[in-house]
């Protein structure tokens, strides 16, 4: 009992030709068969060579995206680092001034008191009471 054979062995050219004429069938079928929101996923499957060329490109994009926003964070934060830093070195020279500014007056309250307490001693002994 010899079975036949299932192959059938044709020309490379004839078989490429069927071959395309079987997927244009198919593709033909799927559009009678399928409804509209079943196709978009078909058209997705049969585009999956496009969309990792896509994908790649985007993470590029999306690379130099987050190096770019990532320096301009990093600006960003020198210069308010900068403006603070800049920010207590202006209140240290304030302070230092009002500081001295407070040693002299009172130095002069100081004096102010002593001159008193001479006038007050000279009135004592000079016997001027009122």
């Amino acid at each position: 009992m010899d079975r036949p054979s299932l192959e059938i062995n044709l020309p490379d050219t004839q078989e490429e030709g069927k071959l395309y004429v079987v997927d244009s069938l198919n593709n033909l079928n799927k559009l009678n068969v399928c409804p509209d929101g079943s196709q978009h996923v078909l058209d997705e499957e049969e585009s999956t060579g496009d969309t990792e060329e896509n994908m790649a490109g985007s993470n590029i994009r999306n690379q130099c995206l987050f190096f770019v926003t990532f320096i301009l964070t990093l600006i960003v934060s020198l210069a308010l680092v900068s403006f603070v830093i800049f920010l207590i070195i202006q209140t240290r020279n304030k302070m230092d001034q009002i500081t001295s500014r407070l040693l002299s007056e009172k130095k002069d309250v100081e004096e102010l008191k002593k001159m008193n307490n001479m006038i007050l001693k000279h009135l004592n002994l000079s016997g001027i009471k009122s």
